[in-house]
Order: C-alpha cells, then sequence, then structure tokens
C-alpha cells in the first residue's frame, strides 16, 4: 500500500472493535435490567445485615457494660450417677475485664477454655443459696440440670470476695449470670484503661519479651508460612549441637522432623498443638514435649524436656501394674473406683467372692451400678432404706482425703459376714477391701465357748490348777487354786508373774528352791527343762500337796496342786491294817501248819490200832466193840479228810499248790470214785450211779486233784441226800471240754445260800468243815474251768465243773505245752 493511503486491514480492524463495544453495551444493558432484581435482593439483604449487626453491637454493648459474665449452654452437659462430669462449651457474653476478674477470682489461668477454668475454680467453694442454705456451686448445677430447678447463690471466695451466681432454664438452653459484687461499684472505662496501660507498657518493651525467650532454658523457634526458621534461641542451638543460632537459621536445622508438620497443623487450625517425640538432645535420648501455636506470619514453639516426667509415668505404670497383681494374689477380695466412682480394678478374689457377671465388671461399671447388682444377687446387708443406704456409701467419695473411714461388717443374707474396709486412693476415688470373716468369726465363737466351757470345766475340779505363759505370768487358774493357797481374786488380777505368785504361797510352803526350780521350767524353753515333772510338798499347816508341772503346746506351763492329805492319813491306815494281816496270815499260816502236823501225827496212831484191833491182833472182838471201833475209824476217816482240805486250802493261799497234769481218762476216774464212796452209799441206802460216754474220754489235768474234787462232790451229795434217794456222777468229754456233774435227790439250797456255797468255812445245815465245795472251786479254776450249781428246795442240787481239755497251768514251767495242745488220743499216736 503506498504511503499515506488508506490501511484496509486497519479499518476492519476498527469496524470490528467498534462492533464489540456496541454489542458489549447493548449486552449490558440487558444485563442490568435482568438483574435488577437481584440488586434489589442485595440491597434489602445488606440493610438487614446492617441493622443486624447494629442489633448486635448495642447487644455487646449491653453485655459490656454488665459488671459479670453470662455463660450460655445451647448443648445441656450429661450427668454421670446423678454428678456433674464436665462443663461442656457455654459461650461467654461480658467485657474481658469482668472476665479477667473472675478468672482472678477463681485463681485460674487463661486457657483455651475459659468458661471451664472459671466453673472448676469456683465449683466447690463455700455458698449460701437465697434461703440460707449451704451449698455448692457444682452441686446446684447438676440439680439445674437433673430437674430445671433454678437458683441464686452468693460463693463466699478469698480475701473477703464474694461472687453472685443465678441459673435459669431457657428453652432447651442453661444460662448461668456470674458477677463480682466487689466490683460493682468499679467504674468500667477505668479498669479497661488499667489492662489497656498494661498492654501498652508489654508493647513499649518487646526487648524484654524477646531477651526472656532467649535466654529461656527449654528451646524455643519460630517459622513463616512456609515452613522456614526465621528465629531460634541459644538453648535450641545446644539442643541441636551447634554453636550459634544463626548458624540453625542458616542450615535450617530441625530440632525434630516433626515441628515443621506442627508448625503447618497450628497455622491451619488456628489453636496450639502438641506432640510428645524422642529427640537427641547433647548425646542423650530425651522425651521432649513439642508444643506450636500459631502467630502472626507463621506459627511459633517450644520444646519442654518431659524425659523425667515420662519415666515418673512408666515407673508409675509398672508400680500400679506390680501392685495390681500383687493385690491379684491376695485372698481379700480388692476392688480399686476412680474419681469419676468407676471400677479400675479388681482382683480375682472378688471375682470369687461375689459372682458377678464378669462381662459387666470388665466395663467398668459404676459403683452405684455395681451396688444394685450386688443387691440383686443378694450379697450386701439387707437394708431397709437401700436408697439413703446407697447415697451414704456414695457420698464418702467427697469425704476429705485425711478423713478416716471404719471398717465395718456386713452380714450377707447367705449367713456370711464380711469386712468391709475403704481407704481414698491417694490418685483420687476409693479402694474397697472385703475379707470373709464367717470361718474366723465361727472359730472366735467356738474358741471362746472352748475357753468358757474349759473355765468352767477347770472351776469343777478338785485339783488346784494354774497356766503360767512362756514370760512367767499367771494366764489362767480356777477357783480351787485360790482356796487351796488362801489367796483373793483381787490378788490374781492383771496377770501376776509366778515370782509374786510364789510369794503370796511361800506363807504356806517357804522353801524358795521348789518355787525357783518351778520359775526355771516356766520360763526355759529348753526341751530339757519342759518335761512332765512330779512331786511332794508338806505345808506349814501340815498339808500334804502332791504337785504336777506339764508343758502345753503353745508354750505356756500348767502347774496343779493337789490336796492328798486325806489319802496319805488313810494310806497309813491301811499300810498299818496290811501289815497287821500279813502278819495274821503268816501266824495263820503256821498255826495251820503246825496244828495240821500235830493232829496228824495221834490221827495216824488212831487210824492204825484201830485196824490192828479190828483185824484180831488183840483178841476176838464182839459185834459190838466191832461197831464202836467202826465209829472210831469212821470218824479218823474223817478228820483226816477234814485236815488234808485244811492244808490244801493254805497250799492255795501260799500259792504252794502246785498242779501235776497228765492224762486222765474221765471214766475210770468216775469209777474209782464211785467205787471209794460205794459201801459210804450202801450204808447210808443212797444210790449211786455213773454216766459216762461210750468212747474216749481223757483230758489233761492233775489227776489227784480231779479225784480230789469228783470225791468231794459226792460226799457233799451223800451228806445232803436221805435215805432211798439217788446221786448220778456223769463225765463228758468233747471238742470244746470236759465236765464232771454230780446230781443228787437230796434237800436242795435255798436261793439265799447257793450264792454262798462255795465260799469257805461255808457249813451246811450238816455239819462239816465247809471246806469241801470251796476246794472244788478252787482246784477246777486253777484248771482253767469253772463251776456252775443247780438247785431248788427239796428238788435237789446240780453241780456241774466245766474243764478244758488240756489245763492252763501257770506253775509248771517245765512242762512241753506244745504238746499237750493236741488232744490226748493225738499226743499218744504222735508218741507212739
Amino acid at each position: 500500500m503506498p504511503e499515506g493511503g488508506i490501511n484496509i486491514t486497519e479499518i476492519v480492524s476498527i469496524s470490528v472493535t467498534l462492533a464489540a463495544v456496541v454489542f458489549g453495551l447493548i449486552a449490558g444493558l440487558w444485563a442490568y435490567r435482568l438483574t435488577a432484581g437481584a440488586r434489589a435482593a442485595q440491597a434489602l439483604w445488606r440493610k438487614r445485615s446492617r441493622e443486624l449487626e447494629d442489633r448486635i453491637a448495642r447487644a455487646d454493648g449491653v453485655f459490656g457494660a454488665f459488671p459479670g459474665l453470662v455463660l450460655v449452654w445451647d448443648e445441656v452437659p450429661e450427668l454421670e450417677d446423678g454428678k456433674l462430669d464436665g462443663w461442656g462449651r457455654p459461650r461467654i457474653f461480658g467485657s474481658p475485664t469482668a472476665l479477667a476478674s473472675l478468672l482472678k477470682f477463681a485463681e485460674a489461668s487463661e486457657g483455651p477454655d475459659p468458661a471451664g477454668l472459671l466453673l472448676e475454680g469456683v465449683a466447690d467453694y463455700e455458698a449460701r443459696s437465697a434461703g440460707g442454705t449451704d451449698t455448692t456451686l457444682r452441686r446446684r448445677f447438676a440439680e439445674l440440670i437433673a430437674d430445671g430447678r433454678p437458683f441464686s447463690m452468693t460463693i463466699i471466695g478469698p480475701e473477703g470476695r464474694f461472687l453472685e451466681a443465678d441459673a435459669r432454664a431457657a428453652g432447651t438452653q442453661l444460662v448461668v449470670w456470674l458477677s463480682d459484687a466487689t466490683i460493682r461499684g468499679l467504674d468500667e472505662s477505668e479498669a479497661r484503661g488499667r489492662v489497656e496501660d498494661a498492654r501498652r507498657q508489654l508493647e513499649a518493651d518487646p526487648i524484654a519479651i524477646l531477651d526472656t525467650l532467649e535466654r529461656a532454658p527449654y528451646p524455643s523457634w519460630r517459622m513463616n508460612a512456609t515452613g522456614r526458621i526465621v528465629w531460634a534461641n541459644a538453648a535450641y542451638a545446644r539442643a541441636v549441637e551447634v554453636d550459634t543460632p544463626a548458624e540453625v537459621l542458616e542450615k535450617q536445622i530441625a530440632l525434630e522432623p516433626a515441628i515443621r508438620d506442627l508448625a503447618m497443623e497450628a497455622a491451619k487450625s488456628g489453636e496450639a498443638v502438641s506432640a510428645l517425640k524422642p529427640v537427641v538432645v547433647e548425646g542423650s535420648r530425651r522425651a521432649l514435649d513439642l508444643v506450636s501455636f500459631p502467630i502472626s506470619g507463621g506459627a511459633a514453639g517450644f520444646a519442654l524436656d518431659v524425659t523425667d516426667g515420662e519415666e515418673a509415668k512408666t515407673a508409675l505404670k509398672r508400680f500400679r501394674r506390680a501392685f495390681d497383681d500383687t493385690l491379684d494374689q491376695l485372698a481379700e477380695a480388692v476392688a480399686v473406683f476412680d474419681r469419676g466412682q468407676k471400677m479400675v480394678f479388681r482382683n480375682t478374689a472378688f471375682d470369687n467372692l461375689f459372682g458377678l457377671d464378669r462381662q459387666l465388671l470388665d466395663s467398668r461399671p459404676g459403683h452405684g451400678e455395681m451396688l444394685d447388682r450386688l443387691r440383686e444377687a443378694r450379697k450386701i446387708p439387707e437394708q431397709a432404706d437401700y436408697a439413703s443406704w446407697k447415697k451414704a456409701e456414695l457420698a464418702r467419695y467427697d469425704d476429705a482425703p485425711d478423713a478416716e473411714i471404719p471398717d465395718e461388717l456386713w452380714n450377707l443374707p447367705d449367713g456370711r459376714t464380711l469386712r468391709v474396709a475403704r481407704q481414698r486412693n491417694p490418685l483420687g476415688g476409693l479402694l474397697m477391701v472385703f475379707e470373709d470373716k464367717t470361718d474366723e468369726l465361727s472359730l472366735r465363737s467356738r474358741y471362746n465357748t472352748l475357753i468358757n466351757v474349759q473355765r468352767a470345766t477347770l472351776d469343777k475340779l478338785h485339783e488346784a490348777v494354774a497356766v503360767f505363759g512362756s514370760d512367767g505370768r499367771l494366764r489362767l487358774h480356777n477357783s480351787e487354786f485360790e482356796r487351796l493357797w488362801n489367796l483373793e481374786a483381787a490378788e490374781l488380777d492383771g496377770q501376776p508373774e509366778l515370782e509374786i505368785v510364789a510369794e503370796k504361797c511361800s506363807a504356806l510352803f517357804d522353801n524358795p528352791g521348789v518355787w525357783a526350780d518351778m520359775k526355771a521350767r516356766v520360763a526355759d524353753p529348753s526341751p530339757e527343762a519342759r518335761r512332765h515333772v512330779t512331786g511332794e510338798m508338806e505345808r506349814e499347816d501340815g498339808k500334804v500337796l502332791v504337785w504336777l508341772s506339764r508343758p502345753l503346746p503353745d508354750g505356756a506351763t500348767l502347774i496343779a496342786w493337789q490336796d492328798v492329805t486325806d489319802s496319805r492319813r488313810i494310806e497309813e491306815a491301811l499300810r498299818e491294817r496290811a501289815e497287821a494281816l500279813e502278819a495274821s496270815e503268816r501266824i495263820k499260816g503256821e498255826f495251820v501248819e503246825h496244828v495240821s502236823y500235830q493232829l496228824r501225827t495221834p490221827l495216824t496212831t488212831i487210824t492204825g490200832y484201830a485196824d490192828m484191833i479190828l483185824q484180831g491182833i488183840a483178841g476176838e472182838l464182839s459185834d459190838q466193840q466191832k461197831n464202836y471201833l467202826g465209829y472210831v475209824r469212821s470218824a479218823a476217816d474223817e478228820l483226816e479228810k477234814m485236815v488234808t482240805d485244811i492244808l490244801d486250802v493254805a497250799a492255795i493261799d501260799a500259792g504252794q499248790l502246785e498242779l501235776d497234769p497228765t492224762d486222765v481218762d474221765l471214766k475210770a476216774l468216775a469209777s474209782d470214785a464211785v467205787e471209794l464212796l460205794a459201801s459210804k452209799a450202801e450204808h447210808a441206802g443212797v444210790r449211786l450211779a455213773v454216766n459216762a460216754p461210750s468212747g474216749e474220754a481223757v483230758i489233761t489235768g492233775d489227776a489227784k486233784r480231779l479225784r480230789q474234787i469228783t470225791v468231794n462232790l459226792l460226799s457233799n451229795a451223800l451228806n445232803h441226800t436221805p435215805r432211798d434217794g439217788r446221786i448220778t456222777l456223769t463225765v463228758k468229754r468233747d471238742e470244746d471240754g470236759a465236765s464232771i456233774t454230780v446230781s443228787d435227790t437230796g434237800e436242795g439250797i435255798s436261793p439265799d445260800r447257793q450264792a454262798r456255797v462255795f465260799e469257805r468255812f461255808e457249813r451246811g445245815q450238816r455239819g462239816g468243815a465247809g471246806l469241801g465245795l470251796a476246794l472244788v472251786k478252787e482246784i477246777v479254776e486253777m484248771h482253767g474251768g469253772w463251776v456252775d450249781l443247780a438247785s431248788a428246795p427239796e428238788e435237789g442240787t446240780t453241780v456241774v465243773c466245766h474243764l478244758p481239755v488240756i489245763a492252763r497251768v501257770a506253775n509248771a514251767p517245765e512242762l512241753d505245752l506244745t504238746g499237750l495242745l493236741r488232744p490226748a488220743g493225738q499226743k499218744a499216736a504222735a508218741d507212739g
């Protein structure tokens, strides 16, 4: 195109531009028309927003003028077993001055939850309700939550300050008004001015703050928004082992990689965050609590060395684990509840004692719930007012930490008795110990009963008894001890020592050696001293006492005294009598022996001459003379028999009568005895009969003595059997033994005389010496047998001598008893 001409391209471009502008104007006008309604709505909402902001500003002004705080809960805190568990997150309305004043009142520092700090700080201060009743904010606030009951109170704080508290339920919200009565008359502007002055003073001297942080003993740092370290103190440099903080900034040395993540998290959340990390500091492994909080332009942080605390926590955990293991080994049931009344521990004995559902116990039930379950299982004492009793049990958590809690005995419905001990847990809460005392109480009751029975038994004894402990003190005595030693009960009170008791007893028995020996045996624990010892003492009043000392299993020593004065006198009298009887027996024996000898000599002469005369040596005799000599001969025989019996009795009494055992044929023995008395029986008109077995009847015994007892029995029967009477001699032998039986049809024996017929010198109605049956009994018993008698008046008498097959002869040591143990027939066969 030539220079100075019109450029078509430029014309086109301008045309397009103008068209675009026109189109834009048209589109803008159209859009403006379409958005007119939206702009009107926005203007309306902006107006309403300004009105709301104005109302909020006015409400803030009203709240700022209120000399206190208003706390509003949109979500009502929950109660745990009727008690408050945390304060929730109320909204706070009021002036900063009032908040600072109330925090100071509560002695609480500022924190992320000032409402919780404030309420927790004043919750347990002494307070007065509008009606003048003592109460606390915690208690009344729990009642407000539970029952919706409003309250007004005055809380009494330190240094004479008072806090007014009012609370109401507002629909679904709770509202509490708090005001410090001591600043109601204070001009708020002055208070805010003082706070602002303090802030300005702080801002006027920032170097002091930086210097404080620089000299702080714990690492501190600051990071920008990108995570770069822009400041660190000297402690930080030492922790990362460099010389200066500048080197930290230059090399961007992180104390721990997590501090950058913490800084980013704090900046993002706008809240402080922390983390516990193990870090090597100056060559040693330490546990650091890393804290990061947002500031303008980034985040700042510091590291606190909590190694000692963590080690203490670990040690505490180990200790608690060991403590729990120790408690688990105890025989007593143990349950531990924390300050929230939750069960945090119970041992195996607790499970075994109460038998509750273990799944329930593992869920950490509350103390109140556990009591309810125990009540359902009838494993707590029956209570007339269970609700009051349960409330009193749970009220122990509110007692002072040093308050003493006495032990109790629970008598359970199943008959068991538990000792319940409670102790405040140093970490908060309550520790309870349950011990089954059923067996112990039963044993104690039995023990006390035995002691009472023992005392009553000792008091009934005729012996004086005193028990001294290993320390030499009198532990137990009976009333006879007091009486025997003329002591008063008051003198033996207080468990006096043996020396004091011996001193009181010395008035009746003054022998220091005996009392010293008793004391030595009481106090000496050696086996040589602790043995059974007896002795005798004669007192000044003439009484004779026998005493004994006996050790008891528990280390005590029993000493008993018995008054044997009368026994000694009786023994002396009996001794003298025994000596007299012995002398009399000796004289009697000598007399019998002498008389018997002197009688035998003339008796032999009489018998001999009578026989000679009867044989016709002196000439032929008339019948009358023969009869007279026959009477003389018969009387001599009777006299000889009587003398023989007397000598046998004397020999038996002297133990000199010995048996000569041989084989004895009972049938032959019976025949000889009957033949010997046949003429006498014929003369008396009495029939004799023998009844013997057809077989062999041999026993082992003294043939002479068996013949003697048979003849004595027949003679005794002849003397008491009238003419035309009958006497039967029966002998028998079987495997169980042998017997010799004499029965007659005589006059019989009256029942009152039957028990005495075998006694010596028991004479019958027809005279005699009375020794025949006595000798029969004693000779049979020497053979090891016995005698039976059956008789009735006018019906005759039967005497049975029971004999063993082999006589038990104790006075014949030379006899071969082995051979005699066999029956006679077998013995003869063995000998053959």
